[in-house]
């Protein structure tokens, strides 16, 4: 369904994954803009040549879904000190985890398990949409660790509310696993494996699940009437809802 991977897609030697939603049509005829909003993986670990490339993209925000220990470990990455505004919106508070395996079981990464994220209440799901109301001209970045799960989540909320079909949603999401062998061979060669992993364990890890994303949209359909009513209920407005289509819209 998605033809252009290449032209979305920043290949950057040191991160993964990083890549541009513009360009998928919208219910109502529109396109959502290109250059605008941007999903990524950690940044810590870009050479100088993607940090002259980053330069190029016009990214005057950074918002980091990650939490604390993920910080503490990474760093922020380059963009905070390139000018862009910082913002920490962590999807799993502390000891978050553990409640995650609690609801789900130990399952690996699922649709179950990002419904579960919604356990933790409405508050960073309102301020990412405040943040994406506001009425600028300039690229974000959004990203966790990853840049599939939380990332994920976040950018089906973004385009279900600008009215992407449903069908590019998942499809958009499951363009993460176009990236992995690229990530698994700089970790392989950078790093080495991580103790107990083989190659192919860790490529089915870097990955995601074909089914994950259609089972949260299934979830959120059933419990909260969809993606938009869900962020209603979370405080989202309609004023918030319109200037954010007005921000990511052609």
């Amino acid at each position: 369904m998605i033809e252009d991977f290449t032209e979305r897609h920043h290949d950057f030697d040191g991160c993964f994954n990083f890549r541009d939603i513009g360009g998928y049509p919208t219910d109502d005829g529109g396109r959502v803009k290109w250059g605008r909003y941007f999903r990524a993986g950690r940044q810590d670990r870009m050479t100088k040549a993607d940090l002259e490339r980053l330069a190029q993209l016009n990214v005057g925000a950074q918002i980091d879904l990650r939490g604390n220990e993920e910080i503490a470990d990474q760093g922020r990455g380059p963009l905070p000190d390139m000018g862009a505004d910082y913002h920490h919106l962590p999807v799993i508070p502390e000891g978050g985890r553990e409640k995650l395996s609690q609801l789900v079981g130990d399952t690996g990464i699922s649709g179950e398990r990002y419904l579960g994220y919604l356990s933790f209440g409405t508050e960073t799901w309102l301020n990412l949409f405040e943040l994406l109301a506001q009425p600028r001209s300039d690229a974000l970045v959004i990203h966790c660790t990853a840049g599939k799960d939380r990332t994920g989540v976040s950018t089906a909320f973004l385009l279900s509310v600008l009215g992407v079909d449903r069908a590019f949603i998942e499809a958009d999401y499951l363009l993460t696993n176009r990236d992995v062998v690229r990530q698994v061979d700089f970790v392989e060669s950078s790093v080495g494996l991580p103790d107990g992993l083989t190659r192919e364990e860790l490529l089915v890890l870097a990955g995601v699940p074909e089914t994950a994303m259609s089972v949260f949209l299934d979830g959120l359909d059933s419990q909260y009437g969809g993606a938009i009513e869900y962020l209603r209920q979370a405080g989202v407005t309609d004023d918030h809802l319109e200037a954010v289509r007005k921000r990511f819209l052609d």
